[in-house]
């Protein structure tokens, strides 16, 4: 069995936070805040105006003066910042034009950043599929972990952020593995709890699925492919972790989406963490680890960091 192996702990010296200046992106920035008080990092604020599609032909930048959707944009940046919401971190604001997921990943490679941090409206669920593209890029392409705060974070702007219980949800892949790693790190960091957890899907015909054996009833293939993965899930954890609290360790039967929105509820957890391939193509992702993420994200009462294998 894969394990991983505890190198050093996880740091966050660069932070992006992206926002359109809606109430919604507004519930990132207390997150962003604490990450950043705790680590010790800066953070760049980035709002993006999206490129002009309305133009036939490519044109010359605009100057200035004339550029009003930079004018505005500039505007709502400086009001943003008016009730010092950062605080004393370190912070640079940035407003930038072009398609948004070009804008962040140049961003995101200049400023070797090291979390990207939003909120969004998480609109649409799997079938449509919106934070649209966009989340899809993000999800997929961005080389460093992404915290998205989804519709359902309360807003909290004036409450302190800290992570004292995380849940970490494993198909036991190698993206899966290698959020572990930011998991166990962020618990120990935090002094929180971490809890791990594995979901098995429901099988409508009981005699199909890696852990049935002929000659076995539902509730045995159940508890046996119970056991297993409890082994495996402890299995996980490297001998030289040093979390504060003994981790707990949950199976699950249900779809891998509804399970850890349920589970994080009820253990009140202020973080989810999970792990995502980089897919081939949109519609190849579709059916993999960062849909199950967007769906989360959607329902979640927490932050989802998201980090890609």
């Amino acid at each position: 069995m894969e394990t991983i192996e505890l190198k050093q702990s996880v740091t966050f010296k660069n932070i992006l936070l992206a926002t359109d200046f809606s109430e919604v992106s507004r519930k990132a920035v207390p997150y962003a805040k604490a990450i950043a008080s705790r680590y010790g990092s800066k953070i760049y604020l980035v709002h993006v105006i999206s490129a002009e599609a309305r133009m036939p032909i490519p044109i010359e930048p605009l100057p200035g003066e004339l550029d009003y959707g930079r004018q505005n944009a500039e505007r709502e940046m400086e009001a943003f910042l008016s009730g010092n919401p950062l605080g004393n971190i370190p912070h640079e604001a940035l407003v930038e034009q072009g398609p948004i997921w070009d804008v962040l990943s140049t961003l995101i490679e200049r400023d070797e950043i090291d979390l990207l941090v939003l909120g969004t409206h998480g609109r649409g669920g799997l079938k449509k599929v919106i934070l649209g593209s966009v989340a899809e890029e993000l999800f997929r392409l961005a080389s460093c972990p992404v915290l998205t705060l989804g519709p359902a974070v309360p807003f909290e702007p004036t409450s302190t952020k800290e992570f004292r219980q995380i849940l970490f949800a494993t198909d036991f892949g190698p993206a899966s593995l290698h959020a572990l790693h930011h998991a166990i790190s962020l618990a120990t960091e935090s002094k929180a709890r971490l809890t791990l957890l594995h979901v098995v899907t429901p099988v409508p015909v009981p005699n199909v699925g890696p852990y049935w054996y002929p000659g076995t009833n539902l509730v045995e293939q159940q508890n046996s492919a119970k056991a297993r993965s409890m082994d495996r899930l402890k299995e996980l954890i490297p001998a030289e972790a040093n979390l504060p609290f003994d981790p707990e360790f949950l199976v699950d039967f249900d779809f891998a989406p509804d399970a850890i929105i349920r589970i994080a509820a009820d253990s009140k957890a202020d973080l989810i963490v999970m792990g995502v391939n980089q897919a081939a193509s949109a519609r190849a992702s579709a059916h993999l680890p960062w849909a199950i993420a967007h769906e989360v994200v959607c329902h979640a009462k927490c932050p989802v960091l998201t980090v890609r294998s």
